[in-house]
């Protein structure tokens, strides 16, 4: 089958909303067995089940990026977020194709670093500091970012490799710019014994640092961004589970806030949470403070466990969401028609600075 067109349509044809869910499931079922080889599906773990029951690998943002890349399918229709995808495309080679089966399906925490900010942020701070600075952008962050990065001698980090990546950093340079995620920047920094009165935040629409020492005693530049699903775990979520459910332990990832964090009994990646809570024993009870798909998912793998969202109020990342059956079932039957809907294509010389801030990130796993 020869790709015939390529378009950026955003809106689902009206034919999918009429759909019943068993005949949505049955054409999934079919167009991928019609496929086979040429097509890969990675699922990110805060995906719907009803998408994730058709996911060739389940994994976090970067992990999914590599087995796309590792993977000789012609297509890839990623189903996570834009920046997971934009990734994926970085990676993968010039005749696979990257699709996102709904292209609102972005992330408010990679929208918080935009290119622009960045680049006039950066001309201050560097007046400011000189050539002490590097940054580094966590992988949930557009490939413009990650490629400003790259340019200026920097890299990425994940929420695993985090610690490790900055331990690198300072060996380059004095000072750190962490990007976009204030959270995760602070937690890391903290636990590698940086002072929390050495951390200093950077304003975007202020343009200007927030901090009120010696700015000489800045260590970490922390971008003032977050994620929006991780930021409504709360300190009285914890109160109120330490008083309540004392037999309970809290683990959070480390997007909460750095208060949340002390206040946990564990804190990690997402893959640090499925793994501690499957390597648990039977009968070990659970509060968990991140998505809600997953901590379901969680809940259902492990009915010997009790296992609880530690915000009984948390929602499902709503942008993550977007991706459900209606929009997967229309990319493949796009596919199947030879048309290649939202395909997510990174600009060369973009690419080509995103590619130097992973790089220095994979030399060093």
């Amino acid at each position: 089958m020869d790709v015939l067109q390529h378009t950026q349509k955003q809106v689902l044809p009206e034919k999918y909303k009429e759909f019943t869910e068993m005949e949505m499931t049955e054409r999934v079922k079919e167009i991928k067995e019609k496929f086979g080889d040429r097509l890969f599906i990675p699922g990110h773990h805060y995906q719907k089940d009803e998408v994730m029951q058709f996911a060739d690998a389940a994994g976090d943002s970067l992990q999914l990026a590599q087995l796309s890349a590792a993977n000789p399918a012609e297509y890839i229709v990623f189903c996570g977020v834009h920046f997971m995808a934009e990734t994926a495309d970085i990676l993968t080679e010039d005749y696979q194709r990257v699709i996102l089966p709904d292209m609102r399906a972005g992330c408010s925490m990679a929208d918080m670093a935009d290119i622009h900010q960045t680049e006039r942020g950066w001309k201050i701070m560097r007046k400011t500091f000189g050539d002490s600075i590097v940054p580094l952008t966590y992988v949930n962050s557009t490939a413009a970012i990650k490629a400003f990065v790259g340019e200026n001698g920097g890299a990425t980090v994940t929420s695993s490799n985090a610690s490790h990546m900055l331990e690198w950093a300072f060996t380059q340079k004095e000072r750190i710019l962490f990007l976009p995620d204030q959270h995760l920047g602070r937690n890391t920094a903290y636990d590698l014994g940086i002072p929390l009165e050495n951390m200093a935040v950077w304003n975007p629409i202020l343009d200007r640092l927030e901090y009120d020492g010696e700015v000489g005693d800045i260590q970490v530049i922390l971008w003032k961004g977050h994620c929006s699903v991780h930021e409504n775990f709360r300190v009285p979520n914890v109160e109120h589970i330490r008083k309540t459910r004392p037999d309970m332990k809290v683990i959070v990832h480390p997007e909460c806030s750095r208060e949340v964090v002390e206040r946990s009994d564990y804190a990690g990646s997402t893959k640090f949470i499925i793994d501690t809570i499957s390597g648990a024993p039977a009968g070990s009870k659970w509060a968990v403070g991140t998505e809600m798909n997953l901590v379901k998912r969680l809940m259902h793998q492990h009915p010997d466990k009790e296992i609880i969202s530690l915000n009984p109020q948390m929602c499902p990342c709503l942008t993550m969401n977007r991706i459900d059956l209606p929009h997967l079932l229309w990319a493949l039957e796009s596919l199947e028609q030879g048309v290649v809907e939202n395909q997510i294509k990174v600009s060369s010389d973009i690419a080509e600075g995103a590619k130097l801030a992973l790089d220095r990130m994979l030399a060093r796993a």
